[in-house]
């Protein structure tokens, strides 16, 4: 039983949108030329309404918007990533509700990684020297499986895995250390690093 399905409609369209304009942009190759203008526009918005929602009711449990409205609404937060603020209280949020773990896991892996800080469950993912999808640094990767098994989540290899089939459609950048570069300036533009 939902509690607000109106709620839940208003994320699942939040979600709904943030997708088909992505699926638009990577259809076309834009959405992988920096941070695409429409897909931050979308972003921005879309974390504006989940803003309200938190504020007038609290982090959407699926108590109250289902487990998919639940999802859509840590999906939004997962993709506001040039609202450093916003994202810091989302995860806080998160953390308080009982959310699957590994939602709160994602969110400050994305974080950690934005700060330029090495992740702890291994869920973001890059092209690396050798034109693989692979994770981004992980701090104490000895044990990123014993994390994420606690967060729910498969063991690291078969993530790699997924992120390698999956990774069809965004093409290798021909200069990696160009693209690094471009993401720190971003990441410092917007107030993620200093």
């Amino acid at each position: 039983m939902v509690g607000r399905p109106d709620l839940r409609d208003r994320l699942l369209a939040l979600r709904d949108h943030d997708q088909a304009v992505r699926s638009r942009l990577a259809a076309d190759g834009s959405l992988f030329q920096g941070y695409h203008p429409e897909m931050q526009a979308v972003h921005e918005a879309n974390a504006a309404e989940l803003q309200a929602v938190v504020a007038a009711h609290g982090w959407p449990t699926a108590a109250l918007v289902g487990e998919d409205g639940a999802e859509a609404a840590w999906l939004v937060a997962q993709h506001a990533i040039g609202l450093p603020e916003f994202q810091r209280a989302c995860l806080q949020a998160l953390r308080a509700s009982d959310a699957p773990a590994w939602q709160a896991a994602y969110l400050e892996d994305r974080i950690r990684v934005l700060e330029g800080r090495p992740q702890l469950y291994g869920t973001q993912f890059d092209w690396d020297a050798e034109g693989r999808m692979s994770p981004e640094p992980i701090e104490d990767p000895d044990s990123v499986d014993q994390r994420r098994a606690a967060a729910g989540l498969p063991p690291l290899a078969e993530a790699v895995e997924k992120a390698r089939r999956g990774a069809g459609d965004e093409p290798v950048p021909a200069d990696l250390e160009a693209r690094r570069r471009e993401k720190d300036t971003w990441a410092r533009k917007v107030g993620w690093r200093s």
